[in-house]
């Protein structure tokens, strides 16, 4: 036996190419031998390489569905370097969520993380540890709290009165006018989101309509970008020769993005050390609420080394991309269908007259006493949920689901949009019965999933569902709608894009109410 590993070795080293494929030959005898075949879940067949990225086509979310259809609730893809497990299961689902939670905390690592995110100190991106824990209760705290979206309340019911206001000076002169719903309900959550984050609208002259189009148009452009993964966190070596352009670009909306947020947040420093120095002692009669800024920056006062200016900025950019268009992507398909479902719109109308009237205009207090218009928000969202596929999870470790072994690093998809048209959960689940949410939503657990489950599910989803329901509550209480010509308002959804969005902006005709012009005259 020396005698011929002697002979080996002589031979290598005359020649290196034999002492090589000596080694390969010895390595690839030992993985033979010990590997073990995974119970991974069901998975189509995949070409070399590029994996399963020939069976994935937009949009993502029924490009996917047609997949669980085919393989089951559970299916495990592989596309490029990456692992994905998709699901559309509520079991499977509930599993990964409470079982595996903490090890399905992370978020998977990517190209639009490393630039966008100020180094994944962003709370939606931050990994799963002491700092994103601290994040969490910084956010709870200062923004999602009951207290706190009470307290903006006030925000919430003077900006959907500038959109009544709006709305009546379109419509009033000359009867039923065309209105373009999806610019006013971007500008509207646009304008209380800036309110909420900086305590000033986007121009501070709610009848200047020109200067609103300018403003809308530059925020819409840095803001509105849904971007998460791309080819690029597939096949790193697209990266590495700058494939399209792509990272060049991001770094190029994050230089934008940045500056717009700077500029915001120095601009509320300098008036905020400016308003200490001139008024040492301020009255608390009359005083505004902060901003989530000026909360901000008392905090960095008290700890500089914990909330830095990149914190800062991450919040602000988390407000702005997670509360805009997501929430007025809600209102546009929820008035679209009332449209086409005239004997609901009329049901949510009565509703809020027997407890609103006519005197007054319906505030953020009547959204309690309002059961059927959140029925219509929650079939909304079942229908059309503004996330269809939810944000990815990554698995920090090994673990079971759904009795099959998930490798480390593997990213969870679920698919919200299957779940909340199964058959097999809901009945006719392709159809609008906003009565099937009679009873508490909550009471549908893993079966609605709007918001997400777990560690990492949206904490300002009643920050957006008060604003939902306000806004869409008015409309309808102050105007009389109408589809445009006599076919059913178009329901067919974009392509692109992470936020579920309608392929054509809403529009609709709309007039006042006759016993609503004297309350809409004085906004």
């Amino acid at each position: 036996m020396f005698l011929i590993f002697d002979k080996i070795f002589c031979v290598s080293m005359e020649n290196p190419c034999h002492y090589l494929g000596i080694i390969f030959f010895i390595f690839l005898t030992i993985k033979l031998l010990t590997h073990r075949k995974q119970n991974l879940p069901p998975s189509p067949f995949s070409l070399p390489i590029i994996g399963h990225l020939h069976l994935i086509r937009n949009p993502l979310y029924q490009s996917l569905a047609t997949l669980l259809s085919k393989y089951g609730p559970i299916l495990y893809l592989k596309v490029g370097c990456k692992r994905i497990l998709v699901m559309c299961s509520p079991s499977a689902v509930e599993e990964c969520f409470t079982k595996n939670d903490i090890i399905f905390a992370n978020r998977p690592p990517t190209m639009a993380g490393d630039i966008l995110t100020y180094n994944y100190i962003s709370y939606v991106w931050a990994p799963y540890g002491p700092l994103w824990r601290n994040l969490r209760r910084l956010s709870v705290v200062e923004i999602f709290s009951s207290n706190s979206v009470q307290k903006f309340s006030s925000i919430r019911e003077e900006e959907v009165g500038n959109f009544m206001r709006r709305l009546f000076e379109v419509s009033a002169a000359n009867g039923s006018q065309k209105v373009d719903l999806k610019y006013l309900f971007c500008l509207l959550t646009t304008n209380v989101m800036l309110r909420v984050v900086a305590g000033k609208r986007g121009v501070e002259d709610a009848k200047d309509m020109e200067a609103e189009k300018i403003f809308f148009r530059e925020f819409k452009n840095i803001f509105f970008p849904s971007l998460g993964t791309n080819i690029c966190d597939f096949f790193p070596v697209l990266r590495w020769i700058g494939f399209q352009g792509i990272e060049k670009n991001l770094k190029e909306l994050q230089r934008r993005r940045d500056a717009y947020i700077q500029n915001l947040v120095d601009g509320i420093r300098l008036k905020k050390t400016s308003c200490s120095v001139d008024v040492p002692v301020i009255k608390e009669e009359g005083k505004k609420n902060p901003s989530l800024v000026e909360k901000l920056l008392s905090i960095q006062e008290e700890d500089p080394k914990f909330c830095s200016n990149e914190v800062i900025k991450s919040m602000v950019l988390m407000m702005f991309i997670a509360g805009t268009e997501t929430t007025a992507v809600t209102m546009e398909w929820a008035m679209a269908l009332l449209l086409n479902h005239p004997e609901a719109l009329q049901k949510v109308r009565a509703e809020i007259v027997s407890h609103v009237g006519h005197e007054r205009l319906l505030n953020d207090s009547d959204l309690a006493k309002l059961p059927y218009l959140r029925c219509v928000v929650n079939e909304t969202l079942r229908l059309y949920p503004p996330a269809p596929v939810l944000l990815p999870h990554c698995s920090s470790e090994d673990c079971m689901v759904g009795g099959y072994e998930i490798p480390k690093g593997t990213t969870l998809s679920v698919n919200v949009w299957a779940i909340h048209r199964d058959p097999s959960i809901w009945k006719e689940p392709t159809k609008f019965k906003p009565e099937r949410f009679e009873r508490s939503f909550e009471e549908k657990g893993v079966e609605f999933l709007p918001f997400g489950l777990g560690r990492r599910a949206c904490p300002g989803a009643t920050m957006g569902l008060r604003l939902v329901l306000l806004a869409l509550g008015a409309a309808i209480q102050c105007f009389e709608w109408e589809k445009l010509g006599s076919d059913k308002v178009d329901m067919t959804p974009g392509t692109t894009g992470l936020a579920l969005s309608k392929a054509r902006p809403l529009e609709a005709l709309c007039c006042p109410r006759p016993d609503l012009i004297k309350l809409l005259s004085q906004f």
